[in-house]
């Protein structure tokens, strides 16, 4: 498989000193992967995300993004990946959801026709249409995380970058942003970075977890069925498992046979059955 993304032994020093280090494993995306970069507060993950996009350069270590480094080379990949921010205010820009869609197209030399087409297009696919007159200002916290994805999109990158995309959000809204990304993965190739401290959403998520904590320089690399099976390896990173481990865990320790599962899925089929 294509690498997009290879990052090691990453350092970054920020102009207060404060040093953010995360050696120990390479952290690798592959074409088509959906990798979810989980820790912490200060651990490191939205500083990965900005080395990825260009924003920071490493003070040690070597990031490459399509085979450049980002931080030297940008305009050659920018076309290439879609980003969307923590606070999601700040990329939102035009007045109506039509006009900050169209943004980017415009702002790649399109013509306002054609790129009111790829616009509507993007829109369409993520059945967001109803939303193309609204006033960006009324929009709520999961509308304006749908049209900033709808902006990321537009034009078709390689590469979607997600910055904690859930923050703010309520748990309803949440699965509904993830069955988005999810949808339109499936219509069409494209690799995922996020970061996030949310193991619950992740489970149905990422095809691939990398835990991280810059503070006690720790990695770990698996899926998640490997890594949040294992609650005493999660605490190291400060993390609790997901609800539903939890409750198989508990189910085991008290001599119940089972596998324990990570998504809802895999639970309701372990209990048919045994029902059955």
């Amino acid at each position: 498989m294509d690498r997009i993304i290879e990052i090691n032994c990453l350092e970054h020093i920020y102009p207060d000193k404060t040093k953010i280090e995360i050696c120990g494993i390479e952290l690798v995306v592959n074409s088509g992967e959906k990798v979810a970069v989980l820790g912490p507060s200060g651990s490191g993950k939205t500083t990965i995300l900005k080395h990825i996009t260009g924003l920071l350069s490493p003070s040690n270590g070597t990031v490459r993004v399509f085979g450049v480094d980002p931080s030297k080379e940008y305009p050659k990949i920018r076309n290439k990946i879609g980003v969307i921010l923590q606070n999601v205010e700040e990329q939102l820009i035009g007045p109506t959801v039509m006009e900050d869609v169209m943004f980017s197209p415009l702002n790649y030399g399109y013509g306002a026709q054609k790129s009111r087409e790829m616009a509507e297009k993007i829109l369409s696919e993520l059945d967001i249409m109803y939303l193309k007159n609204k006033i960006i200002h009324y929009l709520s916290g999961g509308e304006k995380r749908k049209v900033a994805l709808a902006g990321a999109l537009v034009m078709n990158p390689e590469l979607l970058v997600l910055d904690e995309p859930f923050s703010g959000l309520d748990m309803k809204t949440e699965r509904a942003y993830v069955d988005l990304i999810n949808d339109f993965c499936r219509q069409r190739p494209i690799s995922i970075i996020i970061s996030t401290h949310n193991v619950e959403i992740i489970t149905d998520f990422a095809d691939t977890v990398y835990l991280i904590s810059s503070k006690n320089n720790i990695s770990r690399k698996g899926t998640p069925k490997e890594l949040f099976s294992q609650p005493q390896e999660l605490e190291k990173f400060n993390l609790e498992e997901p609800a539903l481990v939890k409750l198989f865990n508990r189910l085991k320790q008290n001599n119940v046979d089972i596998e324990i599962p990570v998504n809802l899925d895999e639970a309701v089929n372990f209990l048919l059955a045994k029902i059955n």
